[in-house]
């Protein structure tokens, strides 16, 4: 590993000097990190200490957070960040209500000067690469591009021009991803209400409230056994019905949005409340048809909507229901309980323990938050469940027959949509691993191949030099005559994208039945399935067909709420195939260390790695663009458009905002006449949630911007360029996971040491195949960070409800 000096007049990688050690920059020439943006709401996992002091008047100011001086940015748009809840199309930005001083219902508002709202999840920058990207989607980007579709900014091609009349425009390719999405969310319903077992993990509670409250805080106490107040699960897995639902279109129609007349009566009661009409549409969206009786009657219900936060809502519901409104009100505390556990998903939660979600409403001053969370429960707005239910109940048994008491049960509450997901995905992985009583001949090979043959469903994990064995897999499958598929998270050789698979743009399609017409389905990028996606994709493998799920446990998780592969693999439902391929080279030795917790000092006589110092951010954009542009092509031979820069974050003085611009003005200058792009420009795309799709500007006509990508062309249309399409010279990891380049640039600013985890730097170094440059001014927290901060954990009920299934299977083989 080479070191260049930070003096050096150019970011030469040809240049040695001894030890990988970190530099030593003066930390306060960065200074913080430049968020620009409104502060983090309170979640559920923060810490519940600091308590909220309400008024008799309404809901009073939010309670200060533990963390609150930091000062989180807002959720990005889509195309900021494909981060671990990527890149939704977001919000508009709107004006603010002027109701008694209620804060701006708006997606960028700034929160109330006293303190900051609690937040779901770690109080992070969200503009951070740590954070769900799915949160990202959700708002409107403070420094978003120029508007599109002016005179002035279209292309050569087209400027001037108006759609073709007449014409009917395809339908895109996210519009089809999340209708198709959407049949398999309904179809999971359908098989969900006919089964004839209860709910595996419990159900929802009727019954007086009082005695829910007794029942969850006995359980909780470990004063009575489980048994006595939740269902009892199963002993078997439950049957799939044998009615299937027609198969979806393979170019679904997109679902259709709220009418104008709905949308006009909710602005009328937008207006009403001082709240912007802008945000008419996704209230309609939200809500329904009935969106505007229900905004008069219930307020609160204005948190469904993307970017509206809870102080927002209270100045809503003041302006409608009057000054008197307090937090008290049952009807704030219900939309609250939903709102908590949507940002607890946003950060890749499908549930929350009780005690945290009730240290929240506390935090947001609901008076007594433990009754609050009692009253959603009975009124079905959110489940209950008992996790290990089974376990514990045995272990009660036990242990009222040795005289002994119960331990405490973790009481879990998620939302309705979340545990139908979880639990369908549960049964249809249960499904896959029971289908093979008796191994296939598929003749001698590797240890997958061998497994594959004898079971439905197997995991495999490995580093990037183990991506050939799934592949080596699916090519002996296809010599057996078997129909085979190879998915991946992004765009990869002899790989469909397991999006375009879903949408049924891509891959084998779908049979009568509405399954997948294949024998073999191998998803690489495992780690990157949420729940709703990996639920969607399970439920379409047909009866009789095996399913591979590979990928790397090291790199960052997914973008939606859920941990799917890692709950696989904890479950231990399945045979689990590890590959003992090393990566090759210094840069796959760097890596496999990191993924242990360490970080190696590794012989690079090639230059494959370098460590470039720098003191500030201003010198880290600099020795940037300098390696790109000039170093890295003229020592390895790389082309500028092949070199990719990494850095953790959008905002700040060296976020990818500040390098784009900066690489955009070396590589390929211009005026930006199509909402800041000009052909020629890289960029990355991002149609939907959790996809960033790397591509290069064409050109622009009155249709919107041409994009090329990897051969694939597609054209964003104008309406969408600002919250979809963004400059793609520099990413963040999550942008990046999926996808290797030649030489990659990974940019460490000072402001960034926060942002830092084990798996972020895993990802982000595993990224380059032959030379990695780190652009280094965190000082010692890159070792800080590989060494002691891992992962963020996420709440799950997966490996729970899958260990389950596979016991029952083991204790009755015959069904």
């Amino acid at each position: 590993m080479s070191t260049d000096r930070p003096d050096a007049s150019a970011a030469d990688p040809t240049t040695p000097t001894p030890g990988p050690s970190a530099p030593s920059p003066d930390p306060a020439a960065s200074g913080p990190a430049d968020t620009g943006s409104p502060e983090a709401e309170p979640t559920p996992t923060d810490s519940a200490e600091a308590g909220a002091e309400v008024g008799d008047g309404g809901p009073g100011p939010e309670p200060q957070t533990p963390d609150a001086a930091t000062r989180p940015d807002p959720e990005p748009t889509p195309a900021d960040s494909a981060e671990a809840g990527p890149d939704a199309p977001e919000a508009e930005p709107a004006a603010a209500p002027t109701a008694d001083g209620a804060e701006p219902v708006t997606a960028d508002a700034e929160p109330a000067a006293d303190g900051a709202e609690p937040t779901v999840g770690d109080a992070q920058p969200v503009d951070s690469d740590t954070e769900s990207a799915a949160a990202d989607a959700q708002r409107t980007d403070g420094d978003a591009e120029s508007a599109v579709g002016e005179a002035d900014g279209v292309g050569d091609e087209g400027a001037g021009k108006s759609p073709a009349g007449g014409e009917t425009p395809a339908v895109s390719e996210a519009a089809a991803e999340l209708a198709a999405q959407k049949v398999e969310r309904e179809r999971i319903a359908r098989r969900k209400a006919e089964r004839q077992a209860p709910v595996e993990a419990g159900g929802k509670l009727s019954g007086k409230a009082a005695d829910l409250l007794a029942a969850v805080r006995a359980v909780e106490g470990g004063e009575k056994p489980p048994a006595l107040y939740f269902d009892d699960a199963p002993a078997a897995p439950r049957k799939a019905v044998a009615a299937a639902a027609p198969p979806p279109p393979r170019n679904p129609e997109p679902a259709a949005g709220p009418t104008p007349d709905a949308v006009a009566a909710v602005e009328a009661v937008l207006a009403r409340g001082g709240a912007p009409a802008a945000l008419a549409g996704a209230a309609a969206t939200a809500l329904g048809e009935d969106a505007a009786d229900l905004l008069a009657e219930d307020p609160w219900r204005l948190l469904a909507v993307a970017g509206v936060r809870p102080t927002q809502a209270d100045g809503f519901a003041r302006a409608l229901l009057g000054p008197d409104t307090g937090p008290a009100d049952e009807r704030r505390a219900a939309a609250l309980v939903g709102w908590l556990l949507e940002q607890a998903a946003l950060k890749g939660h499908t549930a929350l323990e009780a005690p945290t979600l009730e240290s929240a409403l506390a935090q947001y001053g609901v008076p007594a938050p433990a009754e609050a969370l009692e009253r959603a429960i009975g009124d079905g707005a959110v489940l209950v469940f008992n996790e290990g239910e089974e376990a514990e109940a045995e272990e009660s048994e036990e242990g009222e027959e040795a005289g002994e008491d119960a331990g405490p049960v973790r009481v879990l509450v998620g939302l309705e949509g979340y545990a139908l997901a979880e639990e369908s995905l549960a049964d249809g992985l249960a499904r896959l691993a029971n289908g093979f009583d008796t191994p296939a001949d598929w003749g001698d090979g590797s240890e997958l191949i061998r497994a594959a043959a004898g079971h439905g469903l197997v995991t495999h994990t490995g580093g990037e030099a183990a991506r050939a064995e799934p592949r080596a897999l699916a090519a002996a499958a296809r010599e057996l005559g078997l129909r085979v598929c190879l998915a991946a998270h992004a765009p990869a050789p002899d790989a469909v994208t397991t999006a375009g698979l879903l949408a049924g743009t891509e891959g084998p399609g779908r049979d009568a039945d509405g399954q997948f017409a294949l024998d073999l389905l191998i998803v690489l990028d495992a780690p990157q399935l949420d729940v709703e996606t990996a639920a969607a994709l399970v439920e379409s493998v047909p009866d009789g067909a095996r399913l591979v799920l590979s990928g790397d446990p090291g790199v960052l998780g997914s973008a939606g709420p859920g941990r799917v592969f890692a709950d696989v693999l904890a479950a231990r439902a399945c045979p689990q195939v590890v590959s003992r391929v090393p990566d090759p080279g210094p840069v796959g030795e760097l890596v496999s260390g990191i993924g242990i917790g360490e970080l190696n000092q590794v012989d690079a006589p090639g230059k494959e790695v370098v460590i470039v110092p720098v003191r500030d951010a201003g010198e880290a954009v600099h020795r940037t663009v300098q390696l790109v542009a000039e170093s890295v092509p003229r020592a390895f031979g790389v082309p500028a458009d092949s070199v990719q820069v990494i850095t953790p974050g959008h905002g700040g003085s060296a976020g990818t905002r500040a390098l784009n611009t900066a690489l955009k003005e070396r590589l390929n200058p211009g005026p930006g006449r199509f909402g800041g792009f000009d052909p020629g420009d890289r960029v990355v795309h991002v149609p939907s949630p959790g996809r960033a799709v790397p591509a290069t500007v064409v050109s622009a006509d009155a249709r919107g911007l041409h994009l090329d990508a990897a051969g694939a062309r597609i054209v964003v249309p104008k309406e969408r360029v600002e919250s979809q399409v963004r400059h793609g010279w520099a990413v963040t990891a999550h942008q990046a996971v999926g996808a290797r380049w030649p030489a990659v640039v990974v940019v460490l600013p000072g402001d960034a040491a926060q942002a830092l985890s084990r798996d972020w730097v895993y990802t982000a170094f595993g990224r380059a195949e032959r030379h990695l440059s780190v652009v280094h001014g965190v000082d010692q927290a890159l070792a800080h960070a590989v060494a002691q901060v891992p992962p963020k954990p996420r709440t799950t009920r997966l490996t729970g409800l899958l260990s389950a299934l596979a016991e029952a299977a083991r204790e009755k083989p015959g069904e």
